[in-house]
């Protein structure tokens, strides 16, 4: 693999690092696909359960590239991925009170960060995806609100904007 090097200038960028981090099993996927490509079905194999979530995972944090692998004759293509980074540079600043807030939604289960994943995904897709008109309406930081959104599956930050994610269940076969 390339020395690829990923740079993250803001703290909510830490959310799915953090989370892609804090499991062995998303660990020990992005570790075997630092080294080499591999199919759905190899990287299945490899760790000996479905990895769905940990290549869902891995795409939400930038963490993951992919191409289609040239078949042997008569069979399908299929596609392969590789991880797309060996190292990280993060330069940013900010509260200790922000950092903590972004680390706490980070790591606190799902049930507890639910209700502000939900009304955030429920104002995007009613319009509001302006990061200065979601701070007002929430009462909360764009730090906070950043955060929220990369915890969520449903979101992504384009810039000063949120989107809805089209299509959650990507096939990664």
């Amino acid at each position: 693999m390339g020395k690829r090097t990923r740079i993250i200038n803001d703290p909510s960028y830490l959310v799915p690092l953090l989370r892609t981090f804090g499991s062995r099993t998303h660990k020990k996927i992005f570790d075997a696909l630092s080294n080499k490509w591999m199919t759905r079905a190899e990287i299945d194999e490899f760790i000996g359960s479905d990895s769905s979530k940990s290549l869902h995972i891995l795409k939400k944090a930038g963490l993951l590239e992919s191409q289609w692998r040239v078949p042997e004759a008569g069979q399908k293509p299929s596609k392969e991925y590789h991880s797309s980074y060996s190292k990280v540079q993060v330069n940013f600043q900010c509260s200790f009170e922000d950092l903590s807030d972004i680390i706490m939604l980070t790591f606190k289960p799902y049930e507890e960060v639910k209700d502000a994943m939900e009304e955030l995904e429920r104002l995007v897709e009613e319009g509001n995806t302006s990061m200065s008109n979601l701070t007002r309406t929430l009462n909360k930081n764009p730090f906070y609100i950043c955060a929220v959104a990369r915890r969520s599956e449903r979101l992504s930050v384009m810039g000063q904007r949120l989107k809805l994610i089209e299509d959650v269940e990507e096939n990664y076969d």
